[in-house]
C-alpha cells in the first residue's frame, strides 16, 4: 500500500513576477491529510536575493500598502536557510505531500525554484490543483497582509 498522501497549501507574497530577477519575500503553507484534517504550518519571511529588484507592477501594489510592505521584511531570514528549513518541515511530514497549487498563482514557481536553487530538491510527490481536494476544504494559511486574499479565496476565485 503505498504511503499516505499529505497536501500542502501555500501562500507567497513577492517583490516581482518570476523568481530570480525577484524576490520570494513570505513563504506560509498549511499541510493537510487526505481527509482535510490540517497537521501543521510553516511561515517564514524570506531576505530579497542579492541584486533582484523591484518590479514596477509590484511597486504599483505595494506602493499605498506601506505596513504590508514592512510587515515581511521583519525578521527576514537569508533564502537558503528558508529553503532548507522549508524542504525538511514538509520532509518531516512522512506519507507523500503533495503541493496544492492554484495554476494562475505564481506560488508552486517561486516554491520551486527557491527549493531548487538552494535545497537542491523538490520534496513533494507531485502538484494538484487547488480546486482538486476531496472535500474541497484544503486553504492556504491566513495572511497578515490587510491588502491579501483571504483564507477562503483560493477555492473560490484567482489571487487578485
Amino acid at each position: 500500500m503505498p504511503p499516505t498522501s499529505l497536501y500542502v497549501t501555500t501562500h507567497v507574497h513577492t517583490d516581482g513576477p518570476i523568481p530570480g530577477p525577484h524576490s520570494l519575500l513570505t513563504l506560509a503553507s498549511s499541510a493537510y491529510r487526505a481527509d482535510g484534517v490540517p497537521i501543521g504550518t510553516f511561515t517564514a519571511n524570506l531576505r530579497e536575493l542579492p541584486g533582484a529588484t523591484l518590479h514596477p507592477s509590484s511597486l504599483e501594489t505595494w506602493r499605498d500598502r506601506a505596513e504590508d510592505w514592512l510587515w515581511p521584511r521583519r525578521a527576514a531570514r537569508p533564502p537558503a536557510q528558508v529553503a532548507h528549513a522549508y524542504a525538511a518541515w514538509v520532509e518531516s511530514l512522512g506519507g507523500r505531500p503533495v503541493f496544492v497549487t492554484a495554476p494562475e498563482d505564481p506560488d508552486h514557481l517561486f516554491c520551486y525554484w527557491y527549493l531548487q536553487r538552494f535545497a537542491g530538491r523538490w520534496p513533494f510527490a507531485g502538484l494538484v490543483p487547488a480546486s482538486d481536494g476531496p472535500d474541497r476544504s484544503w486553504s492556504p494559511p491566513p495572511c497578515p497582509l490587510s491588502g491579501c486574499r483571504t483564507a477562503g479565496d483560493l477555492r473560490t476565485a484567482p489571487a487578485a
